[in-house]
């Protein structure tokens, strides 16, 4: 691999990495005792409180359990409540035994009102055990990048092997954002679901007060045990942007004020800017054996990132190429890498593929010698031939003029 170093981005811009370089301030005061606050689209990390802090996370577990089930089930399913989801200690919506309700119905009443019981019979409808349940969740996590995180039950009540940290809630929650029907319940603030009984609970009304508190909330979920205390994972957008907290062990109200607080200064602090343009130019490449000799390479996909709006660094960016580029080469192929930085500090990288297909030259390409090498030897043939052909005839010549 070769470098093509020191192309500077031709901007100076006002940023603030949090997380590698140097602070101007550490960020807000909160109560909680672990917290993050992460663009979700991008994965950038704005603040950080004990983000890698083993946790109990209580009903924000139910993120998990709830995505798990729209990958895995449709909303039409109807599910018949076994004995187990039934009698769950804390918040529940009363299930009885053998009793009916749609799949979307239990997701609802999971993420608005945090129905413990509705846990147990999202995850008893996987493969009648709620094990099978947790274990597809473990699996999940792992898969998320989650490294800190292992869950026992669906539902968050307290168990010593039953944690997590801010951070890999952070993750788990931008996941659970990128589906539409999660982000569609989340942001619900009220629901009237269908239930056989006519005397059970069916008016819902979510527990995530910062639906109302908090000027473009859009989510995601409460949590609460004596032994977590208050948890709340949120999300909320402005401007285009949309910024993910997660608060653990904080006390009381406090978990809203934290919030809002976490909210507040990352989009007040911070500007959202496109570091690369899917598209854009980046570099000019040599092929080798080539029709064209240079291919214009372009970034594969957008880049963001969040500056701070006080401090001032310079991005620059190194180019690194594939070691040999040699046609033929197909639109779209990939040619190799951006990486972009402030200082040594690297804060993103992109792919580079090719704007065009180069067809490879003729005097390099395998078919036509295989063409030349076939006509030669069709033409030693037919040479060997005649020759063959006009030694016996003047065998045959000479034997009848002296014998």
């Amino acid at each position: 691999m070769h470098y093509q170093k020191g192309l500077l981005v031709f901007f100076v811009l006002p940023l603030l990495i949090l997380s590698g370089l140097p602070l101007a301030f550490a960020g807000p005061e909160i109560v909680g005792q672990a917290a993050v606050v992460i663009d979700s689209k991008n994965g950038q990390v704005l603040f950080e409180k004990n983000p890698h802090q083993r946790m109990y996370p209580a009903s924000t577990t139910k993120t998990l359990t709830a995505i798990i089930a729209l990958e895995n089930f449709q909303l039409s399913d109807l599910v018949t409540i076994p004995r187990n989801a039934c009698n769950i200690e804390g918040s529940a919506i009363g299930l009885q035994e053998g009793e009916v309700i749609s799949m979307e119905h239990l997701l609802y009443s999971l993420l608005l009102i945090s129905g413990n019981d509705a846990a147990v019979a999202i995850a008893s409808h996987y493969d009648s055990t709620v094990d099978g349940f947790i274990r597809l969740m473990n699996e999940k996590v792992a898969g998320l990048g989650a490294v800190n995180t292992h869950f026992k039950n669906p539902n968050g009540l307290p168990d010593p092997e039953h944690y997590t940290t801010a951070y890999d809630l952070s993750l788990i929650a931008c996941h659970a954002m990128k589906n539409e029907e999660f982000r569609k319940i989340v942001a619900t603030k009220t629901k009237t679901i269908q239930r056989e009984d006519p005397k059970a609970q069916t008016y819902l009304l979510n527990s995530n007060k910062l639906l109302w508190r908090y000027d473009g909330a859009v989510g995601i979920k409460t949590g609460y045990t004596e032994a977590a205390r208050q948890c709340l994972v949120a999300a909320a957008v402005r401007q285009g942007r949309e910024l993910i907290t997660v608060v653990l062990g904080s006390e009381g109200n406090s978990i809203w004020n934290d919030t809002s607080t976490l909210l507040d200064y990352g989009f007040n602090n911070f500007e959202l800017i496109k570091v690369a343009e899917s598209g854009s130019h980046i570099t000019d490449v040599r092929v080798r054996y080539g029709v064209s000799d240079t291919i214009s390479a372009l970034a594969g996909y957008s880049l963001t990132y969040n500056i701070s709006r006080d401090e001032p660094f310079v991005i620059r960016k190194e180019v690194k190429l594939k070691e040999k580029i040699t046609a033929p080469i197909e639109a779209g192929d990939e040619l190799g890498e951006v990486m972009y930085y402030i200082g040594e500090q690297e804060i993103g990288k992109v792919s580079l593929v090719s704007n065009q297909a180069v067809q490879r030259k003729i005097l390099f390409m395998w078919w036509p010698w295989v063409l030349v090498v076939a006509a030669l030897l069709t033409l030693r043939s037919i040479v060997r031939y005649h020759s063959h052909v006009r030694r016996r005839h003047y065998v045959q010549y000479n034997r009848r003029k002296y014998y």
